[in-house]
């Protein structure tokens, strides 16, 4: 299936791009990317764990497996998520994202989750 062609161009961290690997994998997407060490000192750390600076790696060097899950719940609202939406005493709802690479599946959950027997469960008392 044809998907538009999307673009992301910026540094981040290397778990960053690990997570990001394992949702394109599930999603059926790709990426390319290298280690872009911060100076000489992150350079030679780099390298004596034997990694190459220079390789450019792709989604299935940051994720190995062919059976990948990832999972992702709002905090905030954002444009691919709703976050954390309090209903007083009664509780709260959450929006999830789950994928599995493996069968392609992807999901979208919304929960609520009952304030009252959480407090039960765990012997917290949420604000």
């Amino acid at each position: 299936m044809a998907r538009p062609v999307d673009l992301l161009w910026g540094i981040g961290g290397t778990p960053e791009g690990v997570i990001t690997a394992a949702a394109l994998k599930c999603y059926g997407g790709g990426m390319i990317g290298r280690l872009w060490p911060k100076g000489d000192e992150e350079t030679q750390k780099a390298l004596d764990a034997g990694y190459d600076v220079k390789r450019v790696m792709t989604h299935d060097d940051l994720v190995k497996g062919q059976n990948c899950f990832f999972s992702a719940t709002g905090v905030t609202d954002g444009d691919m998520l709703q976050g954390v939406h309090y209903l007083g005493a009664r509780g709260a709802t959450t929006e999830s994202l789950v994928m599995r690479s493996r069968s392609g599946t992807v999901r979208r959950i919304t929960s609520r989750h009952d304030r009252t027997k959480l407090r039960e469960l765990t012997g917290y008392r949420m604000g």
